[in-house]
């Protein structure tokens, strides 16, 4: 599948103010620096059309509950060991779906995110993320296109999950940060002007918009 190759404007934000875009396995320092993970998009994410062609569902949801899974334990490398995490998911609003979706959804869901990385000099337990893309974190909402893929819920890709606390697009947590809209705005100017994201597009707006888009997009 394709892959986007522009930074998106929180990336550009990120490390505009020197915080790193990734963790260097084994760089000293830098064990305690949530990284933005690497680049595994599953179909493409980016824009309202790439939501309706390839999601089952796109739904405004927030985290309940997590734990622990999929441990793996390495013998040699800076990392010992590293684990995901099932993120429980309360649905709180279905914005679309498909009209013979892959899977039912109901008012609750189970997902993989990422987990944890633990380091062998220092034992030091650090945060995983996946790249350009939330965390998905309790005590935050989201909005999501959801596929069904290998016998589990999935986001499409890193433009498949905005930040959506107090129903506003980009206004939550990112990458293991808080951000407000204003600050992804800021980052915007040091994006590449041909990001035609819904993302972007949906910037400080609601689930309205978001919908419209959706409609719009499935209209052709």
């Amino acid at each position: 599948m394709p892959r986007r190759l522009s930074v998106r404007p929180v990336a550009a934000l990120l490390a505009a103010v020197g915080i790193a875009a990734g963790v260097v396995v084994g760089a000293p320092g830098l064990e305690t620096v949530v990284g933005c993970g690497t680049s595994g998009d599953l179909y493409p994410s980016q824009t309202a059309k790439d939501w309706v062609s390839y999601a089952d569902h796109v739904v405004v949801a927030s985290p309940t509950a997590e734990r622990e899974t999929n441990r793996r334990t390495y013998a040699k490398g800076a990392v010992a060991s590293a684990t995901d995490r099932l993120v429980s998911f309360r649905t709180d609003d279905r914005l679309w779906s498909r009209s013979s979706p892959r899977h039912a959804l109901g008012g609750a869901f189970d997902m993989v995110a990422p987990g944890w990385e633990v380091y062998r000099s220092s034992g030091a337990r650090v945060a995983d993320t996946a790249t350009d893309a939330p965390r998905l974190q309790v005590g935050h909402t989201y909005l999501l296109a959801l596929r069904w893929h290998e016998g589990g819920w999935a986001v499409l890709g890193e433009g498949a999950a905005v930040p959506f606390d107090d129903r506003t697009a980009d206004r939550g947590e990112w990458c293991g940060r808080v951000l407000s809209e204003e600050d992804v705005a800021a980052g915007e100017r040091f994006s590449r002007q041909d990001d035609h994201s819904l993302e972007k597009a949906l910037l400080g707006q609601g689930e309205q918009a978001a919908k419209d888009a959706l409609d719009r997009a499935a209209r052709g």
